[in-house]
């Protein structure tokens, strides 16, 4: 993969799977809001919205047609009430979920929030990587990186109940 920049702009070496140095800690999440026996839900790592959380398998595998049984019963519940915290605690109207299987990492599922100043990129699924550039490079302040962790950890406190 190469290297990436967190989203307080430390570069990390990536060396084969993304989400495989992460389930190993060998580059730091931005933060864990839900754990159980097979996923994680964490703020992205590379993106500094608000509340944009990746779901995670703990199992290295790429698409749904992998999930066992048990990782599905599982999966479908985490979702939802993800989902569900999303618009309580937050507010947000709008997500846009993500699984793409041709990617360089392991099984995982973004749900990308949509606010109001997104609205000038557009509103369907082409107006996401623009976004994301710009959240990139544009976004990476203290006073963003400060709600992006206020809003993980609102998130955090709800899911944790």
């Amino acid at each position: 993969m190469g290297t990436i920049m967190d989203i307080y702009g430390k570069k990390h070496k990536v060396i084969g799977c993304l989400g495989c140095h992460l389930r190993k800690n060998q580059i730091p999440s931005a933060g864990v809001v839900l754990g159980t026996k097979y996923f994680e839900v964490e703020q992205d790592t590379e993106i500094p919205i608000a509340a944009f959380m990746i779901i995670v398998s703990r199992r290295h595998f790429k698409g749904f047609g992998n999930l066992t049984k048990s990782e599905q019963k599982e999966f479908i519940k985490i979702l939802a009430k993800v989902r569900k915290a999303m618009e309580k605690v937050l507010g947000i109207k709008v997500v846009y979920i993500f699984q793409n299987e041709d990617s360089t990492s392991h099984f995982h599922v973004w749900m990308f929030p949509r606010y109001k100043w997104m609205d000038k990129f557009g509103n369907k699924i082409e107006s996401v990587r623009p976004i994301m550039e710009y959240a990139r490079k544009k976004l990476k302040t203290k006073k963003n990186l400060e709600e992006v962790n206020k809003s993980r950890e609102k998130l955090k406190k709800d899911l944790m109940k």
